[in-house]
């Protein structure tokens, strides 16, 4: 894998929240006050708390002057695809060529059946896929006459073609398995994978697939752009990819560049502090590294020209740069604050190191520590006198092995765990609000407990569904999660951890029980003089069993989820 050359982007993953829509526009104009150059959206169309992603990247387009804006990725099931492309030929002309189209199969498809679309397995995913870029690409030319594609999930017959975009709108695919990298190889412009489901680890074999079939359909690696949906957090030390000081978020986003092609990074989160920093502290140094990289590599002989010379031995290439790179102009946006400090005053913690024999970089190392990462303490208060089970009885799990070293990608389902308890925690927190709301008179109970049953707590399954579910609008990411009872693959991985998982789900039965007693004292309180008592006492009782639960399950699965690689 090799360094493709490609221009560096910087942006960010916004989720569409629609409870707070002018937020969510804010965020995209912090975007392009910071210097980024990137604004993109995922695109749920069967998510009903979520904006519409076309409206709203319309929106944005409108109230910015540079910034690009793509969906990430758009859902092609739920978007005919003439249509789609007609949309957004329509936004790059209006916006003076500043729409990139990322494109999906699909995900989720009980979402995108009950919006009216059809369900597709992996297969005929990926063909309707393939044969919905053939009609955008189409649609965009009027140089062939008339569109006509008669596939098997679309018939286009005889439209005509245009508007034709202001750009060459890049159509760059969400994909992990191995027929959509194919596919991504033959007939995409870029490719776009995200960091918890595509592991810098992984980055290499499906980088591969990608150039094998480009080589295959006649096309360049090169032609297919490598952009990454990155996930992490600032912290003062590195505990692994993306976990640590900006200057080491920088090292090995540079190092992606350099060895794995990849030239666009895009910050996932709606965390302002986060893309400040990102704008300001990593994407210039990211630039910095690679430029000076690159300027390196262009003055280096080649290796004939290494093999002419006697008269002196040739130079010895070094693991990232020297002490003093030559000046070189910095590729892409300029007016991005420089970083400080210089190179030689940084603790370098790359993810690639130089062979000292071949003098070539070697395929990113993958970091591992002790196991990081912290369950959610239960503190042990408790507002209720009732208690619905005996916590003392709860079984544990084997110990953790404490000579085993974890990999950050094994480490980041943990991570992920608990940043979807987060969410339970936020709506529970909601609940409590909304009780507060009924009870000084600003909201009547029906509606409180509409709120409430749209919750993801109150669907049913929900601890076995949430990790996916939830995950997705927690966490910003989107693509399709295949196993989501991970409870079984639990049990038959690690029979010794059996008697957890059995209690874990009788807890969620429980659970669900106390959160009816909630429904139910919310509809007593219209005829009951005193209801509100028994309605406070209901949320009490939530409270206690949620986060005693909560705390317990993470106690329990981070490390077993770690451990058998359920990340």
């Amino acid at each position: 894998m090799a360094d493709y050359g490609h221009e560096l982007l910087f942006g960010t993953f916004i989720t569409p929240q629609a409870d707070q829509a002018d937020r969510v526009v804010a965020l995209a104009r912090l975007t392009e006050q910071v210097g980024l150059d990137l604004v993109t959206v995922q695109d749920h169309p069967y998510q009903a708390r979520f904006l519409d992603t076309w409206t709203l990247l319309s929106v944005i387009a409108a109230g910015t002057t540079t910034l690009r804006v793509s969906p990430n990725v758009a859902n092609l099931p739920l978007r005919p695809p003439a249509v789609l492309a007609r949309s957004v030929a329509t936004l790059d002309i209006l916006s003076g060529g500043r729409v990139e189209l990322g494109l999906g199969a699909g995900a989720f498809w009980d979402g995108v059946a009950a919006m009216g679309g059809r369900r597709l397995d992996p297969a005929q995913g990926v063909e309707a896929l393939e044969e919905g870029i053939r009609i955008i690409r189409s649609i965009w030319s009027t140089d062939g006459g008339a569109v006509r594609v008669d596939g098997t999930h679309y018939r286009v017959w005889g439209a005509h073609p245009g508007p034709v975009p202001a750009h060459d709108v890049g159509i760059w695919v969400g994909s992990y398995k191995k027929r959509m990298l194919a596919l991504t190889g033959r007939l995409a412009d870029g490719w776009l994978p995200s960091s918890p489901y595509a592991a810098p680890d992984a980055l290499p074999a499906m980088n591969a697939r990608i150039d094998e079939a480009a080589v295959e359909a006649g096309r360049r690696p090169a032609d297919v752009r490598r952009l990454y949906n990155i996930s992490g957090s600032f912290t003062n030390h590195g505990t692994g990819f993306l976990n640590g000081p900006a200057h080491m978020w920088a090292e090995q986003l540079a190092e992606l560049t350099l060895t794995q092609g990849m030239s666009g990074y895009i910050v996932m989160g709606d965390d302002p502090d986060m893309i400040r920093r990102f704008a300001s502290e990593v994407a210039p140094a990211v630039q910095e590294l690679v430029a000076n990289e690159r300027a390196l590599r262009t003055d280096r002989p080649s290796p004939a020209e290494r093999a002419g010379r006697t008269s002196e031995p040739p130079p010895t290439e070094q693991a990232g740069r020297t002490s003093e790179p030559p000046p070189t102009e910095q590729a892409g946006p300029t007016n991005r604050p420089s970083p400080s400090g210089t190179d030689g005053d940084r603790e370098r913690a790359s993810l690639t190191t130089a062979s000292p024999a071949s003098g070539t970089p070697t395929p990113p190392a993958v970091p591992t520590s002790a196991f990081s990462v912290v369950p959610t303490p239960d503190d042990g208060t408790r507002l209720s006198d009732v208690a619905v089970w005996d916590e003392t009885t709860r079984p544990t799990g084997p110990a953790p092995d404490p000579n085993r070293r974890y990999t950050a990608h094994e480490q980041a389902s943990g991570r992920h765990l608990i940043e979807v308890h987060d969410h339970l925690r936020e709506e529970l927190d909601n609940v409590r609000r909304l009780v507060e709301q009924v009870a000084a008179g600003t909201m009547d109970p029906g509606t409180a407990r509409s709120h409430i049953n749209e919750m993801t707590m109150r669907q049913n399954n929900w601890t076995l569904g949430v990790y996916c579910q939830s995950y997705c609008r927690v966490v910003t990411t989107h693509h399709t999660i295949e196993d989501v009872s991970f409870f079984p693959h639990l049990r038959q991985a690690m029979p010794e951890l059996v008697p957890v998982v059995d209690r874990l789900e009788q807890e969620h039965h429980t659970i669900h029980d106390v959160l009816e007693r909630v429904d139910q004292a919310l509809v007593a309180l219209v005829t009951e003089p005193d209801g509100m008592k028994s309605v406070r006492a209901a949320v009490d009782l939530l409270t206690d069993t949620l986060l005693s639960h909560l705390s317990y399950e993470e106690r329990e699965l981070i490390e077993p989820l770690a451990r058998l690689g359920l990340s």
